[in-house]
């Protein structure tokens, strides 16, 4: 899978995809992921790229041609006409476990960072294909949010986690929070492991386990368990 994000600050990216699964992916030729400065595709001699929104109004305005030209030179680079445009924005689409499962189906994928008051109108409906929101609340830009994406993704194709069912027994992965998870000692400061995880007796552990996840998830996100 190739992931081509374009933003006005890609040296945010270094360090996160530097470290564990991100990084492990990349060396394994699972995934590449390559950043793009939206600077690079102006014309004048200051980079300039927003302006201030016509109609009045505070902050200013990421520029449309800059955004456009960034996704035809990645068009052009690798090839691809049809991949997916998505746009991270507040008002987005939410962002879940079943929207990262989506994504990661695609071969290419191309994340746009929004930034300042907002981005042109014209490329959410002339060049994006999907707009994405990671949370009810307002970042700086979509750098965050991108790497959010990208995480949440990359841990989902095949070959990346060490266990194929790790992802599948994480929380969200099927609409619950995750069962209580437990390690030695066998007992720390008075508090036991839960008996049941110490029997061996494995039909009962997933009962136990399915139960819990449903009591964590009715207590903590009973907006889970509505859907």
């Amino acid at each position: 899978m190739r992931i081509d994000i374009l933003c006005l600050f890609p040296e945010m990216f270094v360090s996160p995809f530097s470290h564990s699964i991100v990084k492990r992916a990349e060396g394994k030729g699972l995934v590449e992921v390559v950043t793009h400065n939206i600077r690079d595709f102006t014309h004048d001699r200051h980079a300039t790229v927003d302006d201030y929104p016509y109609g009045g109004g505070a902050g200013m305005v990421l520029k449309p041609e800059p955004v456009f030209e960034g996704v035809e030179h990645v068009r052009r680079v690798t090839g691809t006409a049809d991949s997916p445009v998505v746009l991270l924005s507040p008002r987005g689409r939410l962002f879940t476990q079943g929207v990262a499962s989506e994504l990661a189906g695609h071969a290419h994928l191309i994340l746009l960072c929004g930034h300042y008051e907002g981005v042109d109108e014209r490329v959410s409906e002339h060049l994006a294909t999907d707009e994405l929101s990671i949370g009810d609340y307002v970042l700086t830009g979509g750098e965050l949010a991108a790497m959010v994406v990208v995480d949440a993704m990359v841990r989902l194709l095949p070959g990346v986690l060490g266990s194929d069912e790790s992802a599948g027994e994480e929380s969200h992965a099927g609409g619950l929070l995750e069962y209580p998870q437990y390690t030695r000692p066998e007992e720390y400061r008075g508090w036991r492991v839960p008996p049941v995880l110490l029997s061996g007796h494995h039909a009962e552990i997933s009962a136990w386990r399915r139960r819990q996840s449903i009591l964590k998830t009715a207590a903590r996100r009973p907006d889970l368990l509505s859907r």
